[in-house]
């Protein structure tokens, strides 16, 4: 049997398989489908600093070979999951890290500060796609200098491992890397949702609440892995792979793409098992093919 653990910048990760913020809820509701200490770690839902009621319905579309969704960040605040969802997690024997959002990054700074203080939370993923409320709404992630400024405020006051989650809805996605890379990020994943849309031509207007909404699924995997690809070429950290990760081929081009681990979103939705028979089926490739560890595809394009 190969070895599958997997370490970014010293989190170390029993296998590289991860659950992507918002497709798995905070662990628990999988449950009765999957044994959660098989999964080398569950990103739970987006956490804010105050609790967000999310877009108006509908905030959901089934697209070809994908889907769209306008969530809009719903939780009840970092405090609510500080003291009900934390003590339901903490003793779960796997990797729980936390997805951090904000309107400022002084809100990510101090959310993350809160979640810095449980024991058993050893990273967090910063998603800087939210908007700038003091810019206009402008999302961090698509210009160096906002998303360097979430990383650097963050970096000062959260000491464990730092994720930065990066958008897809930029010119150069390796220069917004470079530019988290520099103010301290132990990681980058990516790739988060494309902005899509789609139409109801009955009604003659937008199928979703707020007219456009994040594409992801199948559709966007050959993106998510062009952008892996060029990441890991530029950067030093480890980069952790999503979008239309399916099945264990998937898994394995993101790793040959440059990626150390992988996270699984949409498919959740259409299959609670897949983390699981992800894991399974990325172990027989590597029996397969003569392969003792993760790391010997890692990068290999």
């Amino acid at each position: 049997m190969a070895d599958l653990s997997v370490n970014i910048n010293g989190l170390r990760l029993k296998n590289p398989v991860m659950t992507a913020s918002g497709t798995f809820g905070y662990g628990p509701e999988f449950a009765d489908f999957v044994p959660l200490d098989g999964i080398g770690g569950i990103i739970v839902k987006g956490t804010t600093l105050s609790p967000r009621q999310g877009n108006d319905y509908p905030r959901m579309v089934e697209t070809a070979s994908g889907m769209l969704n306008c969530v809009g960040l719903q939780n009840k605040g970092v405090d609510y999951f500080c003291e009900h969802i934390y003590p339901e997690i903490k003793d779960i024997d796997t990797n729980f890290i936390v997805n951090v959002s904000g309107s400022s990054p002084e809100d990510y700074a101090e959310c993350a500060a809160r979640i810095g203080e449980l024991d058993k939370i050893p990273a967090i993923e910063l998603n800087i796609s939210c908007p700038n409320v003091k810019d206009g709404g402008m999302a961090f992630g698509v210009t160096c200098a906002g998303a360097a400024s979430v990383v650097k405020a963050v970096r000062a006051r959260y000491g464990k491992t730092l994720i930065v989650k990066l958008s897809p809805n930029v010119t150069d996605i390796a220069e917004i890397a470079r530019a988290v890379e520099a103010e301290g990020a132990d990681s980058v994943s990516l790739i988060n949702t494309l902005m899509g849309m789609a139409v109801d031509i009955e009604r003659r207007c937008p199928m979703l609440s707020i007219g456009t909404g994040g594409l992801s699924g199948p559709a966007i995997k050959p993106v998510a892995l062009r952008m892996v690809w060029q990441v890991a070429k530029v950067v030093k950290i480890p980069v952790i792979g999503l979008g239309g990760i399916c099945n264990a081929r998937d898994a394995i081009e993101f790793f040959m793409a440059g990626a150390t681990a992988i996270e699984i979103g949409t498919a959740n939705f259409i299959d609670p098992t897949v983390t699981i028979k992800v894991r399974d089926g990325i172990n027989e490739w590597l029996d397969n093919h003569g392969c003792k560890s993760v790391g010997e595809i890692t990068g290999v394009i």
